[in-house]
């Protein structure tokens, strides 16, 4: 597909008996833009109000077309509102098959309107061995997919995703992630995707909104707001830097990836190589994050990169949060108080980040 688009703006209020949300949103028109905070900060009921299904005051405009703005009185109904809404639950026709279910959002759709063929949401999705099937013979991951591809079929102008992989154990959320990397990389429409799950923004997020009472308390690019000691990402056992490189080379002996970034090469267990200069996001917890003076020696550690000091920063009880500036990229470090302490450790000392464990996040 291709396209060009305006992005989507969405400035809205509204009030309830014990909560009010007051955003004002500018996302841009393609990749994913993630909604992230906990629970009853807002993010459903901003993809409510996009979507038209919770009255909100304000105005919304999506890629140029104008759905709300109660300035001057314009309201479009949902239906009239070209967007795919995938919910946590994939909520099928039970008396209809895969195919049927994926061609339903089609019906109503004008040909000239169709950017998106039925058969590419289908292959991008992997459910050609499934069209036959009835719903119920599915596995969760498999009917979430299907969700998926039913909102595609539609030629949507945005995509909502409000939390599509909540309902899901673990093993089905490793089936469904890669199709929705996938999605992320080959389609042009932006998608609006809620979740309070700090792994899959690293995974799918092209830009960030942290929500928290109803308030946007930061948005921009997630490596930036991951790593910000002021925001609550920085913070918790999942607390996190997220990493960009580029393959640098595969050893097949030791199943290990070379990834060089700004602030030098780290090296990282992988099952399949991945072809030289391909772009990769990595995720790098916090906790798995300690710090040396000098460079360590004789260390089952792999990966030692030079780093400097930005900010040190209490933590849970007897720990600190340090923020480190690794050759212009953004590391964490969570270590003991008392390790702080002893080494003396003070915002613009250099030191070697020892990074113990990496996770791709692409």
């Amino acid at each position: 597909m291709s396209g060009t688009s305006t992005g989507i703006q969405a400035r809205l209020h509204l009030r309830r008996a014990d909560f009010v949300l007051d955003i004002d949103l500018q996302l841009p028109g393609s990749g994913v833009s993630a909604l992230f905070g906990p629970s009853g900060c807002g993010k459903t009921s901003v993809l409510r109000a996009i979507a038209g299904l919770e009255r909100a005051a304000g105005r919304v405009q999506v890629d140029g077309a104008l759905w709300q703005d109660d300035a001057t009185r314009q309201w479009l109904p949902t239906h009239r509102r070209r967007l795919g809404y995938v919910f946590q639950e994939a909520s099928l026709f039970a008396h209809l098959n895969v195919r049927r279910n994926i061609e339903y959002g089609r019906r109503r759709l004008p040909a000239g309107q169709q950017r998106l063929a039925l058969e590419q949401a289908v292959e991008l999705l992997a459910l050609a061995p499934l069209l036959a099937r009835a719903p119920h013979t599915l596995s969760g991951g498999e009917r979430q997919r299907v969700a998926i591809a039913r909102a595609l079929a539609a030629s949507p102008q945005v995509l909502l995703m409000d939390e599509p992989l909540a309902a899901l154990d673990g093993a089905r959320k490793a089936e469904v992630l890669p199709y929705l990397e996938r999605l992320q990389r080959t389609l042009d429409i932006p998608v609006i995707y809620v979740s309070h799950s700090p792994e899959e923004v690293a995974r799918l997020a092209t830009h960030l909104v942290l929500l928290q009472d109803g308030r946007v308390i930061g948005q921009g690019a997630p490596a930036e707001l991951m790593s910000r000691h002021d925001l609550p990402l920085a913070h918790g056992d999942a607390a996190a830097a997220l990493v960009h490189g580029h393959v640098l080379a595969w050893d097949e002996r030791d199943h290990l990836l070379s990834v060089a970034f700004s602030g030098g090469v780290l090296h990282l267990a992988a099952a399949l190589p991945r072809p030289p200069g391909q772009a990769l996001r990595l995720r790098v917890l916090a906790r798995d994050v300690s710090l040396a003076r000098a460079r360590p020696q004789g260390s089952t550690i792999l990966n030692a990169v030079p780093a400097r000091i930005e900010h040190i920063a209490a933590e849970a009880p007897g720990q600190a949060l340090v923020t480190l500036d690794a050759g212009g990229t953004r590391l964490l470090a969570r270590i003991s108080q008392r390790s702080c302490r002893e080494l003396g450790l003070a915002s613009g000392d250099e030191v070697f980040a020892q990074v113990k464990s990496i996770a791709l996040a692409d």
